[in-house]
């Protein structure tokens, strides 16, 4: 016997053209993938983006409330609605928005905190281009869609986060906290967004090569000079690391206590970091009103029990100072000297970049550090307090500028050293 069923009769209820494959019933095909591989679909960008903040700014507030909980328990503090406020407060000032409080204002944010928030709503781009179907398109409205729709849902949660603060009598301006939210976010989830869209790759292709060079090569120096700064302010901690235990036993709040305190110092490293960076550059910082930290001149009053401020230098640097000078200018030389090696490798044989390209890019490249330092600088500094506290940090404008005149200088230097000392091209085989 045939186990051959017989096909299904054609439906009569389908207009005439129908394809065949429909008449008889069966399911549609399968969506074709796009050029990625991947099947495109497309979510409503207003769900996309409220999932997918929801997500970065629970993951963002899971160590401040860790890091409270901690504290709360060596003070046995069981008020829910005051700790739920003093939560929210933190993860806002991990924002940059600044906090009124019962002992003053309080503005120095903490950038391990924002760095993680940062990253979250990279992420967060990410996924909401995915999710609207921007995956590979490189589409500039697609990119710009999901940056704005991420900024909008964060600055809303910005708002109501600032109205649970008040719960702990701390006051926070509502349009500050949205306001501010939402620009962070916005510029986060457009990093994300473009890369995950490629409209990052179709902009940098429009640019002339000197600029998107002089562009990379920046943002590669003022990163490695971070990373020299967070080398140089660790071996300061390190160095005061008994004084700093000292201050850490000096708090009396048991095991825990101390526990979050060290870890609210953690949440602080990269602000030392920046104004470690500061320090290198010439400009130095402050620790409160009318003080100077520099390698040249340390003028510095009282301070608080910080562990942190353990680091810090308590005279000027003689010889060690003028070396410590000189980190910047090679790190910006190394930068430059990169430059020239991977302009070289990548230029097409037989024909070698001019020295007008090469310099070009190398000259963009210090604006571009200088830009990037100094923003990071103005947001490491604030104030604790109305006090002698209320003035922390560098200047944003003197380390940017410096910064642009060094790296700027270094990189020449350093593209000019690799393009000189360059070993020549090999030769290419005569054709018979």
């Amino acid at each position: 016997m045939s186990s051959v069923t017989p096909d299904r009769p054609p439906r009569s209820d389908v207009p005439d053209g129908t394809p065949a494959r429909v008449r008889r019933g069966a399911p549609p095909p399968p969506r074709r993938p796009t050029a990625d591989g991947s099947l495109r679909s497309r979510a409503p960008l207003a769900v996309a983006a409220a999932v997918a903040v929801g997500w970065a700014a629970l993951l963002s507030y899971a160590p401040v409330a860790l890091l409270l909980g901690l504290v709360g328990l060596s003070e046995d503090s069981t008020n829910l609605s005051g700790a739920l406020g003093a939560g929210v407060s933190a993860w806002l000032l991990g924002h940059g928005v600044p906090l009124q409080t019962a002992t003053g204002p309080l503005g120095l944010t903490p950038l391990a905190l924002a760095a993680l928030a940062g990253w979250r709503l990279v992420r967060a781009g990410v996924h909401t281009s995915r999710a609207i179907g921007g995956r590979g398109s490189g589409s500039y409205r697609l990119t710009f869609a999901a940056a704005a729709g991420v900024g909008v849902a964060y600055g809303v949660l910005g708002a109501v986060a600032a109205l649970l603060a008040g719960l702990s009598g701390t006051e926070v301006s509502v349009w500050r906290a949205a306001s501010t939210l939402a620009v962070f976010a916005a510029l986060a989830a457009l990093v994300g967004a473009a890369r995950t869209t490629g409209a990052l790759g179709v902009l940098a292709r429009t640019l002339p090569p000197p600029v998107r060079d002089g562009i990379r090569t920046g943002i590669f120096a003022a990163v490695l000079l971070l990373a020299v700064g967070a080398a140089v302010s660790g071996l300061a901690v390190a160095l005061g690391g008994a004084e700093a235990g000292d201050m850490i036993g000096a708090y009396r709040t048991g095991l825990a206590g101390q526990a979050g305190i060290t870890l609210i110092s953690l949440a602080y490293l990269p602000n030392f970091a920046v104004w470690a960076v500061a320090y290198l550059l010439g400009p130095g910082f402050a620790v409160g009103v009318d003080t100077t930290v520099r390698t040249t001149e340390v003028s510095l009053g009282a301070l608080p029990a910080v562990p942190l401020l353990a680091g810090l230098p308590h005279e000027p640097l003689g010889v060690a100072g003028g070396l410590l000078l000189a980190l910047p200018v090679l790190v910006a030389m190394i930068a430059g000297w990169l430059l020239a090696r991977r302009t070289l490798r990548l230029a097409e044989h037989p024909a070698v970049p001019g020295w007008r390209t090469l310099l070009g890019a190398a000259a963009i490249a210090g604006p571009v550090a200088g830009l990037l330092l100094g923003a990071v600088a103005a947001a490491s500094g604030g104030g604790l307090g109305a006090g002698r506290m209320a003035q922390l940090g560098p200047v944003a404008w003197q380390v940017g500028l410096m910064a642009a005149v060094v790296i700027a200088a270094g990189a020449l230097a350093g593209a000019a050293a690799g393009r000189r000392f360059a070993p020549p091209p090999p030769r290419r085989n005569a054709r018979p």
